[in-house]
């Protein structure tokens, strides 16, 4: 819902439970008026009227007030918007109209100085509480180029308060997503990637609610999500009065996006916010709604039981032994069957090889269509590994075309993991990529694609390029265009995101992949923490989860129960790393039990509400998913101390009038006592885990 006042001059977004207002005074100066509970034009008209609060000596009357705070004039906040037009650096603008298209709004403005049009663009949709806001950026110079330095997504503005928690996701490789509160302190907090893709250091989200006072289900949190795949930049400002804006886009300095040409223009990301007055769990159910229901392509259809052969075999793959891990895989139930790194080209390790997308002669003498055959014959379906943004030095793409990477002259072009970046801005690399993964797609019947960036851009040059800076942003672009272009030319094929792990996670690869790889380590008790930071933004539906072999063999050697490992990897899409030719009869056969299991409350873990009912702390961890009648619970007891049992879990989000029950155990219980007593787990020892079924009758 829109409503409009003050002669086309004051907006107001209104979602589910919240409204965001906004007015442009007689100076064309846009103000931030509200974001919070619902309020009405009337309520927004007044706030519009009341004075600016005095200002202190050497203070601007409008920092911390500003819609957009852009670079020049009197401002001395964090700009959203830098741009430089021959010598003329900053930007002074005036309102040229704005424009409803179904739920969009679209603020216009123009420099006459610079040659700058900037359109600012709301959404925000009746049925959630999330408003998505970007921006466009063109020129319209006669001749010469705007050169565009820094154009955020938005800035979004808090409302005074005594104090404020900032929560963030932080992490490095093995370790992504976990959670950390702290008290914001005058001044800035910058959070952001110069990597070249999201980076396993932070995801690009934040949440604040005030002086501490939220809690898991009561109290005001506000929270910030972008949509960029690249380097960027969240900035939170405590300013000198007590307010707070977050500035949020592409790119994380102010180093130059690109140049302008007349006519030309650049669309940001987008900077999603959202306002809950239901504490970080109703803050994280808003999130997880909007995503399946307008971000992540075909959410609402449930991901498969999938098995990949990485931790079984590394690079020492053979068809043969592929074939007879897809045989224990379908016996176990497994739905999607996957072929990991290693059969392509001169693939025997990890220093040859990459960027040559064809089947390795000697190991797949017949391409991969004999395999993927075989596979959909056991009733599963085919996917395989892929990394194409890179490539080896040690291959026969480098060799033909050492240009195509990024370099800067004169220098050693640096490798890790043997690798280098493909300048993936260049129009003759898309244009191989495409016919590479067009044909390898079109050679087999693959069903799935795991699609891996394995590198953080170091060198990243473009020689003979005059504005060499915009390939940090053209990368990413490109990146999207050719996922986008494969999907549309082979719908049937669902795409994974992974880098390493978490390391490109965002509401840009979301919008255009059917699940992201969490992290690389599958040891099902760190993995509780990684998991619990991940579900503060992203839903179930999105996050794989495997259950590897025990001892773990890639990081830390812990020994733990299949039990406790399957239910670990049940919170998310489950899938099995193991090498199966090693499993015993007896655990083959716990396995098809828990994978038949999951099978059944899939529906309810993937596209159900959750309730993150107690962290996992080291002590008794549960979660909570409810969907229409049924609630799954899935509880880990990390350790049991002095033979004390653990306490009784409540339940959240049931029908206290109803009962509830288990279709494992016949046993009814009351709604209002799990509520309020909660579910004994009965859980001992240690790492023990166990899932809880209920259907309310």
């Amino acid at each position: 819902m829109m409503e409009i006042g003050d002669n086309g001059r004051l907006w107001v977004l209104g979602g589910r439970t919240s409204s965001y207002a906004l007015h442009l005074t007689d100076r064309d100066e846009l103000l931030h008026l509200h974001w919070g509970p619902r309020i009405s034009l009337e309520a927004a008209a007044a706030l519009a009227r009341e004075p600016l609060a005095p200002h202190w000596p050497f203070e601007s009357r409008t920092d911390g007030l500003e819609e957009y705070p852009v670079e020049g004039g009197p401002r001395f906040v964090r700009p959203a918007l830098s741009v430089r037009a021959g010598e003329t650096r900053g930007t002074a603008w005036d309102f040229t109209g704005s424009d409803v298209e179904g739920d969009e709004l679209k603020l216009r403005f123009t420099d006459p100085a610079t040659g700058l049009a900037l359109t600012l663009h709301y959404r925000m949709r009746d049925d959630f509480d999330v408003v998505e806001r970007w921006v466009t950026v063109s020129s319209q110079l006669a001749d010469g180029s705007l050169e565009l330095l820094r154009a955020d997504a938005a800035t979004w503005t808090l409302p005074e308060r005594d104090g404020w928690r900032l929560s963030q996701l932080h992490g490095r490789w093995a370790a992504e997503s976990r959670l950390v509160r702290s008290g914001l302190t005058p001044g800035e907090k910058v959070l952001g990637s110069r990597r070249g893709h999201t980076g396993h250091q932070h995801l690009p989200w934040v949440a604040l609610d005030a002086g501490a006072e939220a809690a898991e289900e009561s109290g005001e949190v506000y929270g910030c999500a972008l949509g960029w795949s690249g380097s960027w930049r969240i900035a939170v400002h405590h300013l000198p009065d007590g307010r707070v804006q977050i500035n949020g886009g592409a790119g994380y300095d102010d180093s130059g996006l690109m140049r302008l040409a007349p006519g030309e223009s650049y669309t940001s990301p987008v900077f999603a916010g959202l306002w809950s007055g239901a504490g970080f769990g109703g803050a994280s159910r808003q999130w997880h709604a909007w995503q399946l229901a307008h971000v992540i392509p075909r959410a609402g259809k449930p991901r498969p039981v999938l098995y990949n052969s990485w931790e079984a075999t590394l690079f020492d793959i053979s068809e043969d032994q592929q074939r007879a891990l897809a045989r224990r895989a379908a016996d176990m139930g497994v739905e999607l069957f996957v072929v990991d790194d290693g059969w392509f080209g001169a693939r025997t390790h990890d220093a040859a090889g990459l960027g040559d997308w064809s089947p390795n002669p000697t190991r797949f003498p017949g391409g991969l269509k004999p395999l993927a055959d075989e596979v959909h014959g056991l009733g599963m379906q085919f996917g395989i590994w892929v990394e194409p943004e890179m490539v080896n030095p040690d291959s026969d793409l480098y060799r033909a075309h050492p240009d195509w990477v990024q370099f800067q002259p004169g220098r050693t072009r640096t490798e890790f993991r043997n690798q280098l970046v493909l300048n993936l801005a260049r129009k003759d690399v898309q244009d191989h990529l495409w016919e590479q993964l067009d044909g390898l797609l079109t050679s087999a019947p693959i069903d799935y694609v795991k699609w891996d960036f394995n590198r953080c851009f170091t060198d990243a040059g473009w020689p003979g390029e005059p504005y060499p800076q915009k390939l940090w942003v053209e990368h990413v672009h490109a990146f999207y265009a050719l996922v986008d272009r494969l999907r549309a030319a082979h719908p049937h094929v669902a795409f994974e995101s992974c880098s390493g792990g978490g390391g490109r996670i965002d509401l840009g690869v979301l919008s255009r992949t059917d699940q992201v790889w969490t992290s690389d380590n599958t040891d099902p008790l760190d993995r509780l923490a990684i998991q619990y930071g991940f579900s503060q933004l992203h839903p179930a539906r999105v996050m794989a989860a495997w259950v590897t072999d025990s001892p773990n063999t890639q990081l830390n050697g812990r020994v733990s129960s299949l039990r406790f490992r399957f239910v670990s990897a049940m919170a998310g899409v489950l899938g099995v790393g193991g090498d199966l030719t090693r499993w015993s009869p007896a655990e083959l056969a716990e396995a098809r039990d828990w994978v038949a299991l999951y099978k059944e409350i899939r529906p309810v873990v993937q596209l159900g509400a959750q309730y993150r009912l107690r962290p996992p702390d080291g002590g008794l961890g549960a979660v909570q998913y409810t969907r229409g009648d049924d609630t799954v619970v899935l509880a880990w007891l990390q350790a049991q101390h002095y033979g004390e049992p653990p306490p009784a879990v409540r339940l959240r989000g049931l029908d206290p009038a109803a009962s509830y029950t288990c279709p494992d155990t016949g046993t009814v219980y009351s709604g209002a006592v799990l509520l309020h007593r909660g579910l004994a787990t009965g859980l001992r020892g240690d790492l023990d885990a166990a899932v809880f079924r209920l259907r309310r009758t």
